[in-house]
């Protein structure tokens, strides 16, 4: 049984591994032709969802590549295992995407009152190739199960809602002498960039410097564990996160001086078990008499 569970577990992972490959090849190879499309048709929308798709598809390589690399277990070097990696990843990303994206502002403003002329056919051309490209990738991440797949997913289908919007802008243009429309829609477009890659970009440097998860309040944590029977108190709590979604909790509980070593497993376990609701599955818990001396300079109550 346990052979057939690794086995399926492998090629399980081998197969996201896979879509996510597909996925990246398909996204680069199109944010590239975009590009060379974009200023062929003088057109800021498509050069603006090309700074999209390009900035998905740095997302998709940082993915494939740690979707391989989280086959890596904890190391000497790396105590905690590789889970970080893919955090550092999507902080240059963002980064990335930030300069793009103000790159893409300074040359859209001015067109907003010095409208230029712009291929509307091709336009249309290049809508309907976005939908057809991210909506293969989109389908063929649709049918993982992994988180990274899910997250990937839900990227490609903003995509397909940017260039729906690119199609109504080219087709009204193709109807209607309007080229204010190509710079309209490409800020628009480029301020949805902006508000994710600041919202992720924040996520990150918070994530990085430590932060507790957001959906945890460390006052109802510290509630929760003093409500079990054989705690006293607790002190020196610290949590964080790796990734923002595997998260580590590192505590000082006071029990009962007559404790024994079976009785201090068992409080250890029940300490564990209260946490696993709360994602926290990585756990270091050390017991203390009252009135023993911590041992750590910065012990205490956490402060308000």
């Amino acid at each position: 049984m346990a052979h057939q569970h690794h086995h399926h577990h492998t090629h399980h992972h081998h197969q996201a591994s896979n879509n996510i490959k597909v996925a990246f090849f398909l996204n680069l190879s199109f944010a590239v032709f975009e590009i060379v499309g974009g200023l062929w048709i003088n057109s800021m929308a498509i050069l603006s969802d090309a700074l999209h798709d390009l900035g998905d598809s740095l997302s998709l390589g940082l993915a494939w590549y740690f979707e391989r690399l989280s086959k890596k277990g904890r190391d000497h070097s790396y105590s905690y295992g590789y889970k970080r990696f893919s955090l550092l990843g999507a902080v240059i990303n963002s980064v990335i995407l930030l300069a793009g994206s103000v790159l893409v502002l300074l040359v859209a403003i001015p067109r907003l009152f010095h409208p230029e002329a712009v291929h509307a056919p091709g336009m249309i051309l290049f809508a309907v190739a976005g939908i057809l490209v991210n909506g293969i990738a989109a389908l063929r991440l649709n049918k993982g199960t992994s988180l990274n797949e899910k997250v990937v997913m839900l990227h490609l289908l903003e995509d397909i809602f940017g260039w729906a919007a690119v199609l109504a802008g080219g087709i009204i243009m193709y109807f209607f002498d309007l080229p204010v429309i190509d710079p309209l829609l490409s800020l628009v477009i480029t301020c949805f960039i902006l508000y994710n890659v600041v919202k992720n970009l924040r996520e990150g440097l918070k994530i990085l410097l430590q932060a507790t998860p957001a959906h945890i309040e460390m006052p109802a944590l510290e509630q929760r564990l003093e409500k079990l029977p054989e705690i006293r108190s607790v002190h020196d709590l610290h949590l964080w996160t790796l990734d923002g979604t595997n998260h580590i909790l590192t505590m000082h509980a006071v029990v009962d001086p007559q404790v024994s070593l079976d009785q201090s497993e068992e409080i250890k376990q029940r300490i564990r078990t209260a946490m696993a609701d709360l994602e926290i599955h990585h756990v270091t818990i050390e017991l203390e008499a009252a009135g023993q001396a911590c041992g750590q300079p910065e012990c205490g109550k956490l402060q308000q």
